[in-house]
């Protein structure tokens, strides 16, 4: 199954919760059910257990955007790592470099990070990398390209980070556009909520 790239606000209403990494934007709050005009209904009617990890599931999926398989590959990951599995899931998911570029407030979504990096924009240690999926560790710099600083996107988003809170795992120079990674996050710093038992679950049938 490909990586989803058709309108964002009706994957988050279909889902009746917030993504995070998938738009800067919220969800309108006169239009809290599902998307289509049987959406009330549909919210309405009896979820089975199966449907419910399923829709957690997705949930992960769409905000980090990976395609199916790259999702069962870190879970396969995250089961051979030791603790929970579902924690060590999550954790995995937000080291990846389109989120941690995101979570900097370096771009306003994940895709748009994904974006930046595919382009050739951002570097780790030194070192250009353009494969959003690459894991970060601890004691990483990441930097804009000097010759990209000035990117429309970049900057603005900057601007509208420097108002809110920043994640305390990461030292953030927005002059430079450069942050150090000074911890992997915790299950507590993960701004996603979802059932993560029921995404082990899903994949331990």
């Amino acid at each position: 199954m490909s990586r989803y790239t058709g309108p964002r606000l009706r994957k988050i209403r279909a889902f009746g919760a917030d993504l995070p990494g998938l738009t800067a934007k919220r969800p309108s709050q006169k239009k809290q059910t599902p998307p289509g005009q049987h959406g009330a209904l549909r919210l309405r009617s009896k979820s089975s257990k199966y449907k419910e990890q399923l829709v957690e599931k997705q949930k992960i999926r769409f905000n980090y955007g990976l395609t199916e398989k790259q999702l069962r590959r870190y879970f396969a990951r995250a089961s051979r790592m030791r603790g929970n599995t579902g924690e060590n899931l999550m954790v995995l998911l937000e080291g990846r470099l389109d989120n941690m570029l995101y979570r900097a407030g370096f771009s306003p979504s994940i895709p748009a990070s994904r974006q930046l990096i595919g382009h050739g924009h951002v570097r780790v240690n030194g070192h250009k990398v353009d494969v959003a999926s690459y894991q970060v560790s601890p004691y990483d710099v990441i930097e804009i390209e000097a010759k990209s600083q000035q990117i429309p996107v970049l900057v603005s988003s900057i601007e509208k980070a420097r108002s809110g809170p920043r994640p305390p795992f990461l030292e953030i120079d927005d002059q430079s556009r450069r942050f150090k990674v000074l911890a992997l996050p915790t299950p507590q710093d993960v701004p996603l909520r979802v059932n993560a038992i029921a995404v082990v679950e899903f994949y331990s049938h």
